[in-house]
């Protein structure tokens, strides 16, 4: 039996060793949060600021204990599997809808102060216009200073994603470019040379910005959700 595993497999296509993961979101104000979202996706206000903003927490400063060998042909890229570690930064980041541009900061912590002054930032960048920040849920975007600071400036709006769906905030997909392309396949001697490498790759990408293209309805995405909802709900384990 043992000996036919490998031909069972393979003839009803199956592949243990693959898995996906899954979160399915819980949020009571799915719908309006996913409605609000998308319809500032595909239907922006005139004149005014659309960014989705969100925080890549703790990326390491990494440096890799022998030098990584290129690629060429017929070898994929190959690195070692140690490294040494030189600490964490945290990057904010919020992606302008319409262009595609980038606004970026990297800073040594992650609190509610630190979001209040980046906050400001896009304040600055974005002047005069109405402006809506698409965030999560972050203890740290609610905090009574911000509120009290919001009260101050109406012309700032926030969005909120739905809770454990973050993949609604266009931002992540630049988050992934940016640990897919550039970090991962970067060596960092400190945390100044990682905030240098980050800065980079900031300026360059807005040298030619790309802007996402949001295709999914609000209609759909309710639709799906409600399938994993009472496909879970039927599981038994």
């Amino acid at each position: 039996m043992l000996r036919n595993r490998p031909e069972i497999l393979r003839a009803n296509d199956l592949k243990p060793h693959l898995q996906r993961t899954f979160k399915i979101s819980r949020d009571p104000e799915f719908i309006e949060k996913v409605d609000d979202i998308v319809g500032l996706y595909l239907a922006p206000p005139r004149r005014a600021f659309v960014v989705c903003m969100d925080e890549k927490t703790q990326v390491q400063a990494l440096e890799r204990t022998q030098r990584m060998l290129p690629l060429r042909a017929g070898k994929i890229q190959t690195r070692t599997h140690d490294y040494r570690r030189h600490g964490i930064v945290d990057l904010y980041a919020a992606l302008e809808l319409r262009t595609g541009r980038v606004v970026g900061d990297c800073r040594e912590t992650h609190t509610a102060r630190d979001f209040l002054s980046f906050l400001k930032q896009l304040a600055r960048e974005f002047p005069r216009r109405a402006l809506h920040v698409v965030l999560d849920n972050s203890s740290t975007h609610k905090t009574p200073e911000i509120w009290e600071w919001l009260a101050k400036h109406p012309r700032i709006q926030f969005h909120f994603t739905p809770k454990s769906a973050s993949w609604m905030n266009q931002v992540e997909g630049f988050f992934s470019i940016l640990t897919r392309r550039s970090i991962r396949r970067a060596d960092f001697p400190s945390k100044a040379a990682l905030v240098r490498h980050i800065e980079a790759f900031l300026n360059s990408w807005n040298e030619n910005p790309t802007p996402f293209v949001w295709s999914k309805s609000a209609k759909t995405i309710v639709r799906d959700h409600r399938r994993l909802l009472a496909l879970t709900s039927r599981t038994k384990h």
